[in-house]
């Protein structure tokens, strides 16, 4: 078997053991990106050669959309260029009221083991997206209140503004504020609703305990 990540090569051939790739791609949905922003838009397009490539081989496959990983984006508030929570003030993305989905990234490895034998995941886009992670910036920032016992001071970026303190950074930056754009602002992560090209990990897995963001916060206390 061959595979590029630009695409230049095909699989040649699916060795028999093999029953299921799951390829690494966990994130944002790279199949609903077309229209992103540019530089973060190449690594959605390089995903979509790796699916092309795969798909037209005949290789089994399950592609995991696990969103925003907590680490990386409940920890800190979602704020840029820390991974600690603020207590004092944070940054609001607009309104902070658009809908993303936050996940503990050890529950999206135990729902993606669960999807390797599972017949109603061949072929298809599991979805982890269960229903009590899906919180808006504000939801996120209120719980965190909750737990400290303070309210912090909420300082809005306007999505003009924000947009605009892409130009001058370098190429890894921009991509960054590019996916926060479509994040935040567009709310690409839940504007959709899950076809029957896909399935959803809650729905098809209601005996995962999965971390709510209110207990995952408490970590950092």
């Amino acid at each position: 078997m061959c595979l590029s990540i630009r695409g230049r090569e095909v699989a040649r051939r699916v060795p028999s053991p093999m029953r299921r790739f799951i390829p690494s791609e966990f994130g944002t949905d790279p199949s609903r990106m077309g229209h992103a922003l540019e530089p973060g838009r190449v690594s959605f397009d390089e995903k979509m050669r790796v699916r092309r490539a795969i798909e037209d081989a005949k290789i089994p496959f399950t592609y995991v959309t696990a969103n925003c990983f907590a680490g990386y984006f409940a920890g800190n508030l979602s704020q840029m260029e820390t991974l600690l929570p603020p207590r004092d003030k944070v940054t609001i993305y607009g309104d902070g009221n658009v809908k993303v989905v936050y996940m503990d990234e050890d529950d999206v490895a135990l729902y993606t083991i669960k999807t390797i034998d599972d017949p109603r995941t061949l072929n298809k886009t599991l979805n982890i997206r269960p229903p009590e992670n899906i919180l808006s910036q504000r939801e996120l920032v209120e719980k965190w209140e909750k737990l400290i016992g303070k309210e912090l001071q909420k300082i809005s970026f306007s999505q003009e503004d924000f947009l605009a303190s892409m130009k001058g950074l370098d190429f890894a930056s921009q991509v960054g504020v590019g996916h926060y754009y479509h994040f935040f602002y567009e709310g690409c992560l839940t504007n959709f609703e899950i076809g029957e090209e896909g399935e959803e990990a809650s729905e098809l897995y209601p005996d995962v305990k999965y971390t709510r963001m209110d207990e995952y916060l408490k970590m950092y206390l």
